[in-house]
């Protein structure tokens, strides 16, 4: 996702390689982002920051970044709890919450970058008109992060769900059974199964963290928190077909039982 919102920015935009791994290098190099070699570089010569990372790190991120003493614009764009946004956005001057919804933006139409704080237009111009549509929200900062957690609560969640559903049914000996009753009670649902399995699974480590910060954020609100909670769990199992291309079905939970 980074990748492409460097991509589709009108801005220069600079990256910094210092200790990232050649898979980072490739999809900079694929789009010619101009590396710069160090964080330290990077904060000299840039106006905006946008992080963009597993959920897990982006205090850590935003930390390193303002002991820099950076004093441009810092845009949390990661899928964190509202209490995680202010959080981060004490370290910074000027801060935008911002949270990201849809695919990696290769078309025009997918994705949403939802925005809030002050210098929330000034961000917006950078992606205006481009496969990413940039929306400016109304609300204190965590406004964009409570959206997500809403959202992603629902999606994932509900994926880890199903995951889980059809390992139980499988190893309960009604695997089959089950799969014939959605065919006529739930049409679809089997190949909704089949398409979480090949899409989540690769990437069910970086969903972990996530699902942790809305467990933490529906307990801000006095909301149950074992759904998402369970969910993390879920995904922690799954985290070894990070390297799986499209992983199948069978191959799905089989991980929830191999860990």
């Amino acid at each position: 996702m980074g990748s492409e919102l460097g991509r589709t920015a009108s801005a220069d935009v600079v990256w910094a390689s210092q200790e990232r791994s050649p898979e980072t290098h490739e999809r900079a190099s694929l789009i010619g982002l101009e590396d710069v070699g160090s964080i330290e570089e990077m904060v000299r010569r840039v106006e905006m920051i946008v992080s963009v990372c597993p959920p897990s790190a982006a205090e850590d991120v935003a930390g390193t970044i303002a002991g820099t003493g950076y004093e441009g614009i810092y845009v949390d764009g990661n899928a964190i709890s509202p209490a995680t946004s202010a959080r981060i956005a004490q370290h910074f001057d000027r801060f935008v919450d911002g949270s990201l919804i849809g695919p990696p933006p290769t078309t025009a139409g997918t994705t949403r970058f939802y925005l809030c704080g002050d210098d929330a237009d000034v961000v917006a111009e950078v992606w205006a008109g481009s496969d990413l549509a940039p929306v400016v929200i109304e609300g204190p900062v965590g406004a964009a992060s409570a959206l997500k957690v809403a959202y992603a609560g629902w999606t994932k969640g509900s994926a880890a769900l199903l995951v889980t559903m059809a390992a139980y049914a499988r190893e309960a000996g009604v695997g089959s059974a089950l799969r014939d009753e959605w065919d006529l009670s739930i049409p679809g649902l089997s190949d909704r199964l089949a398409r979480t399995a090949a899409g989540v699974g690769p990437k069910a480590w970086r969903f972990t963290g996530e699902m942790d910060e809305i467990a933490w954020a529906l307990e801000e609100l006095d909301l149950p928190a074992g759904f998402h909670e369970a969910a993390a769990e879920i995904y922690t199992r799954m985290a070894d077909l990070r390297r799986v291309e499209s992983p199948d079905v069978e191959t799905a939970i089989d991980s929830l039982f191999d860990a």
